[in-house]
C-alpha cells in the first residue's frame, strides 16, 4: 500500500510568509508525519520536500496513518494544510530503496488531485479502512497518463457527536461502536482505543 502525502499552498505560504515561516511549518509537518508513522509501524520510503512517501505491507495501518495526519494537521501547532493519495499494488522494489509501478504513480497523481485536506483512494483502499474511517463519497475520475478514469474515493473521520472519547494517544473522537478497543485507567473510567499501535 503506498501513500503520497503533501503540505498544500506551501509554495504560495513561502511567497507570502517568507522562507523561515515556511520551514517552521514544513518542520511540524515532518515531526508529526513521523511520530504518527512510527507509531503505526509505517515506513516513510523518502522525503520529497514539502512531502512523503508513505509504504506499508498491510494496508490498514497506512490507511489509519493518513486519517490520522489529516486529523493531527487541524490541531497542529502550525496550522497544516495537507492532502493524500493512495492505492494498493504489486510493484517493483529497485535497488533496494526505491518503488517503480503502477500503483505509485496512480498514489502521486491522486496527491496531486486532492484538495488541501482531502484524502482520494482507489476503491479498493475501503476494504481497509479503520472502524473509525469513513467513505465520504465515490467518483469517476480521469488520472494523467491513463486511459481510463478511476474509481476513487474520498476518505474521512467518522463524526461521532456528542459522547465521543478521545484516544488517550492520537486523540481521534471515538465511540463504543468505532473504538478498536477499551481500557479502564487507574480510577475506573473507560479509555476508548482506535488502534493496537495506540493501545
Amino acid at each position: 500500500t503506498f501513500a503520497f502525502v503533501d503540505l498544500s499552498g506551501f509554495t504560495a505560504l513561502t511567497g507570502a510568509e517568507g522562507d523561515e515561516r515556511a520551514v517552521s511549518v514544513l518542520a511540524v509537518f515532518r515531526s508529526t508525519l513521523r511520530e504518527i508513522c512510527s507509531r503505526r509501524a509505517v515506513r516513510i520510503a523518502k522525503w520529497l520536500g514539502d512531502g512523503a512517501m508513505l509504504v506499508s505491507v498491510e494496508s490498514k495501518p497506512l490507511v489509519a496513518a493518513a486519517l490520522e495526519m489529516m486529523f493531527a494537521a487541524e490541531s497542529a501547532p502550525e496550522p497544516m494544510t495537507v492532502k493524500c493519495g493512495i492505492t494498493i499494488g504489486h510493484v517493483i522494489l529497485l535497488e533496494g530503496d526505491d518503488y517503480i509501478g503502477h500503483a505509485v504513480n496512480v498514489a502521486a497523481r491522486l496527491c496531486e488531485l486532492a484538495a488541501g485536506h482531502e484524502v482520494l483512494a482507489l476503491s479498493e483502499v475501503v476494504d481497509h479502512l479503520p472502524s473509525w474511517g469513513t467513505t465520504e463519497s465515490t467518483d469517476e475520475m480521469s488520472v494523467r497518463g491513463l486511459e481510463q478514469p478511476l474509481s476513487v474515493v474520498r476518505l474521512g473521520l467518522h463524526q461521532p457527536g456528542q459522547g465521543a472519547s478521545p484516544d488517550p494517544v492520537c486523540h481521534i473522537p471515538l465511540t463504543d461502536e468505532t473504538a478498536f478497543e477499551r481500557r479502564r485507567d487507574a480510577n475506573g473510567a473507560t479509555l476508548l482505543f482506535c488502534s493496537d499501535s495506540c493501545l
